[in-house]
């Protein structure tokens, strides 16, 4: 395959790297894509939405939810399993031990002064994942210095008792929490810089104080009044941490060369409000309907498939991380490529590609990202297909394996950011939406799916797999062939699923 860029080449600096990509893989782009024309009309939209729909099952059965170390995430593993060694797979579980924290009681936030008022759990905020414990009452106070509170100045002069009121981005939601807690916060609020509640997390293990996410409105308003005088409010947090264990999910093809394998990956669990059927049985169907389909078409890969369903991944890719670390340093060097496929049939959706060899977005993955990339962009064009660039961040089952420099990519639809006006044009769908606006909520089941989107995305993800299990190419070494200029577009707030979230 040859590797074409969205924008044009820079010329001298790529001209020795794209000699090695023509000599090391002198197949047309047009060859490659007309190959994986069976493929990807075998792997059909009624076969993932059939595991979409045993999914739902499973978090109807178990408390309408598919949580990590839960009934629901174990059905949903055990499915999982029996599916892929159905399919002739060599399939195990990866057991790992977790601290899951947890609300003992349901919390509570309000203002006391000088408005009484009841906020509403999961529609006004949300308790950070990782929060501690606390009951606190008093004023509201703001950073001094940025209002997103990234750096210990910012709050000076912090008045030791009040709780700490700050805005989303910059630097992670636990970073904000430690800068506030340190200054005297006695619990600390977080505000959207988008439409919508955050629901995110402070990563593991269990914080020290109360901390919640709140919407974009109810953030700008506290301001406002804060404007005018004090504001009192009233945070309870009740959380516990206990040790749970759960799994990952790994089935690899009997063939294909050990020293050179292409992990294709989705995380498998969803958050404790809802089943997760986008996010993200969306994914974890759709790689089990492609392994199935491999099987069954009796094909023989030269790159060893490894297909895991990770678990823990809404929890801080606690799954992920749990595999790459237990990797020796030659397993790592074996790993080709890692495909990543989180949330890809978002209701309201643009047609993300990660950004691999970060020309448009910062940073770039490791070597050999950027062909990955290529992949991607080369199946969408010659479909016809708008797609972007999204910020290749790590928020997802491939931090792990890019923080290791092993090469990798995906493709993404979009979590709780808005779609902007040129987006909706290019994409159709509705402009100042979230692209999901049942993430992370109880809505998120099989209803919530863009069936075209969860079409589309597949068939790139066919071909992609398809492609990557038989190339010969050393995608590390042909990775600067692709240098892009392009600009970089609005990019929206990526999935918050890690502890690196803003």
């Amino acid at each position: 395959m040859r590797p074409r860029p969205r924008g044009p080449r820079r010329a001298i600096a790529a001209l020795a790297a794209l000699l090695l990509v023509i000599v090391a893989a002198p197949t047309a782009v047009g060859e490659d894509i007309a190959e994986s024309k069976g493929f990807r009309k075998a792997v059909t939209l009624a076969g993932i939405r059939a595991h979409q729909a045993a999914l739902q099952a499973i978090a109807d059965a178990n408390g309408g939810n598919r949580l990590a170390s839960t009934g629901g995430y174990d059905d949903s593993a055990q499915y999982v399993y029996d599916m892929a060694q159905a399919a002739g797979y060599d399939v195990s579980f990866q057991e790992f031990e977790f601290q899951l924290v947890s609300d003992v009681t349901p919390p509570v936030f309000e203002q006391t002064a000088p408005t009484p008022t009841t906020y509403v759990d999961g529609v006004d905020y949300a308790t950070m994942s990782y929060s501690g414990s606390g009951d606190n009452t008093a004023p509201l106070q703001a950073p001094s210095g940025s209002a997103l509170g990234c750096s210990a100045s910012d709050w000076a002069g912090f008045t030791p008792g009040n709780i700490a009121l700050a805005l989303r981005g910059s630097c992670t939601f636990r970073l904000k929490a430690e800068n506030a807690v340190a200054a005297g916060a006695s619990a600390v609020i977080v505000y959207n810089n988008i439409p919508g509640v955050i629901n995110g997390t402070l990563g593991s293990p269990r914080y020290t104080h109360s901390v919640i996410g709140i919407t974009q409105t109810l953030g700008q308003t506290l301001v406002a009044q804060m404007g005018s005088g004090p504001v009192t409010v009233h945070i309870k947090t009740e959380t516990t941490a206990e040790i749970r264990s759960t799994r990952n999910v790994i089935a690899e093809t009997p063939g294909g060369d050990p020293d050179n394998v292409v992990v294709v990956g989705a995380h498998l669990d969803s958050v404790s409000r809802g089943p997760g059927i986008n996010d993200n049985g969306s994914g974890s169907g759709a790689i089990l309907e492609v392994a199935e389909v491999y099987a069954a078409q009796g094909r023989v890969p030269r790159n060893k498939l490894r297909f895991i369903w990770f678990g823990a991944e809404e929890l801080g890719l606690l799954g992920s991380n749990f595999y790459v670390a237990n990797l020796s340093a030659a397993d790592r060097d074996r790993i080709m490529a890692m495909l990543n496929f989180d949330m890809i049939g978002s209701p309201n959706y643009a047609r993300f590609v990660y950004d691999g060899d970060g020309s448009a977005t910062s940073p770039a993955g490791p070597p050999g990202s950027g062909f990955i990339e290529d992949v991607f962009v080369d199946y969408f064009n010659s479909q016809g297909l708008a797609n972007e660039p999204t910020q290749f961040s790590g928020r997802s089952d491939y931090g792990p394996f890019i923080a290791v420099g092993i090469p990798a990519g995906g493709l993404f639809t979009g979590a709780e950011g808005v779609k902007t006006a040129a987006q909706a044009a290019t994409y159709g769908g509705t402009a100042g939406v979230a692209y999901d606006p049942c993430y992370h909520l109880a809505c998120d089941t099989y209803a919530n799916v863009s069936l075209q989107a969860l079409d589309e995305m597949s068939d790139a993800v066919a071909h992609a797999v398809l492609f990557m299990s038989r190339t010969k190419v050393d995608i590390a070494a042909t990775a600067s062939a692709a240098l892009r200029t392009s600009g970089s577009p609005a990019q929206p707030d990526f999935d918050d699923h890690a502890p690196v979230s803003e």
